[in-house]
C-alpha cells in the first residue's frame, strides 16, 4: 500500500514511516523543511513538499495514495482554538479527496478526555465539550459517512520513548528543575495511561490495514499509572524531593500545564488488542523515566 503521512518527521511520525516501510508499505511524506525532506529520504521514505495549512500540498498528497495516516498536529498551546481548527480543516480537506474511494484514513485523537473519571473504553463517544475545541474524531465521522474508511487512534497523554522532547513528560521534568521539587496534586492517585512511541506506530500500521468505518482504536498500553508515580520516578532521576500541591495551588506551580496534571483518564484498549491482534512490547512509561532518557 502506498501511504501519506502526515507529521511523518515527528516524534511518533518517524516511528510510523519506520514501521510501515518494515512491513512492505510505501510511504509518501509531508515535509515542510529541507531538514525534514533529507530526514524521510534518509528513512527511505519519498518526500511530499508542504504543511498542513497549505490544503493544495494535503489533496495532492492524498490523491497519491491508497491510505492516508494523519499524524501531524501542531504543537502550539498558545493559540491551540486556532490550531484545532487547522486540524479539523486537514481532515476535511484529505476526507474529501478519498470520498467515495473506500481508501483507509486513519485519524489521530486523545484518550485524556474520553471519560474523565472513570475507565475510557473504545465504545465511549464523548459529547463536544466547549473548553476543549479539538474536533478531529468528529471530523472523521462526517468522513467516514462519505464512503472512506475513516477510524480514529485515541493516544495516551504520555507517548514516550527515545527522542521524546516535547511531550507531557518532559514538560513535567522542565517544571520540576524549574520549581526544584517534583510535585503532583493532592494524594496524586489521579491516572493517566501510556504507550510506548513503537507500540504506538505498530498500532497505526494494523488500525489501517483493518480499519472499519468510524471504529475508534486505544493507543493505551498500560491502562492507569498514578501521577504520584510519574513523581516519584522524576524525583529520584533528578535528585529532587517529591511533594504534594494543594489543587488551589496548582496553577501557580504547573501553570498552563495544572489541567492536565490533574486529569484522571484510565484507559482500556482490550477491544483494540483483541479486534487488531495488537501486543504492546516495548518499555512502560516508569521504565523509561527509570532508565534516564529524560534526565539526561
Amino acid at each position: 500500500m502506498r501511504v501519506f503521512v502526515t507529521g511523518a518527521t515527528g516524534f511518533i511520525g518517524t516511528a510510523i514511516v519506520q514501521e510501515l516501510i518494515g512491513a512492505g508499505h510505501q510511504v509518501l511524506g509531508l515535509a515542510r523543511s529541507d531538514a525534514s525532506a533529507q530526514k524521510l529520504a534518509d528513512a527511505g521514505a519519498e518526500v511530499h513538499r508542504g504543511y498542513l495549512e497549505d490544503l493544495d500540498s494535503l489533496r495532492s498528497g492524498a490523491a497519491q495514495a491508497d491510505g492516508v495516516i494523519h499524524a501531524g498536529f501542531i504543537h502550539d498551546f498558545t493559540r491551540f482554538a486556532e490550531v484545532c481548527q487547522v486540524d479539523k480543516k486537514a481532515i476535511e480537506t484529505i476526507g474529501d479527496v478519498l470520498a467515495g474511494s473506500n481508501r483507509s484514513f486513519i485519524v489521530t485523537s486523545g484518550t485524556a478526555l474520553v471519560s474523565p473519571g472513570k475507565l475510557a473504553t473504545e465504545d465511549i463517544i464523548p459529547p463536544l465539550n466547549p473548553a476543549w475545541p479539538r474536533a478531529s474524531e468528529q471530523a472523521a465521522d462526517v468522513v467516514a459517512s462519505h464512503g472512506v474508511r475513516a477510524a480514529v487512534i485515541r493516544l495516551s497523554p504520555s507517548v514516550h520513548g527515545d527522542g521524546d522532547k516535547h511531550g507531557f513528560i518532559p514538560i513535567l521534568v522542565n517544571i520540576a528543575r524549574q520549581t526544584g521539587v517534583s510535585a503532583y496534586i493532592g494524594e496524586g492517585l489521579n491516572q493517566w495511561n501510556a504507550v510506548h512511541r513503537l507500540d504506538a506506530a505498530r498500532l497505526y500500521r494494523l488500525a489501517l490495514e483493518n480499519a472499519v468505518p468510524g471504529a475508534r482504536f486505544h493507543g493505551s498500553a498500560e491502562e492507569a499509572i498514578t501521577v504520584k508515580s510519574i513523581a516519584e520516578s522524576i524525583g529520584k532521576q533528578l535528585n529532587l524531593p517529591v511533594k504534594s500541591i494543594a489543587a488551589e495551588a496548582a496553577a501557580e506551580h504547573f501553570g498552563w500545564f495544572s489541567h492536565m496534571a490533574a486529569i484522571d483518564c484510565p484507559t482500556s484498549s482490550s477491544r483494540t488488542r483483541e479486534y487488531l491482534n495488537w501486543h504492546p512490547m516495548h518499555n512502560t512509561l516508569l521504565a523509561d523515566i527509570e532508565n534516564g532518557i529524560y534526565t539526561k
